[in-house]
């Protein structure tokens, strides 16, 4: 088996774990039963949303990938910890 090959199979393998790791969270999302199980599966969603664009840059050989996952991680914790202080106190900014 070629080293090319074997990454190949690697990153398909890590998508399908993704996909299924994010459909997880969604279900936690849905179907609750707090807000803070369904805050702890929206940061779950985003960190894998956010690696599935890294397996996908590193598939394409892509650079964008990068930058949105790059995104996607800087807007998932700041909305966390909005989500998180909005549990905790009721507001967001004081």
């Amino acid at each position: 088996m070629t080293a090319s090959a074997f990454l190949a199979i690697a990153l398909l393998t890590g998508q399908v774990l993704l996909a299924l790791a994010m459909a997880c969270a969604v279900f936690r999302m849905i179907r609750g039963p707090r807000a803070q199980d369904r805050v702890v599966g929206l940061d779950t969603l985003y960190v894998n949303a956010m690696l599935m664009l890294v397996t996908f840059g590193i598939r394409t050989g892509s650079a964008l990938y990068f930058e949105v996952a790059l995104a996607i991680a800087l807007l998932g914790f700041v909305g966390t910890v909005a989500l998180a202080k909005f549990l905790m106190r009721g507001e967001v900014i004081e």
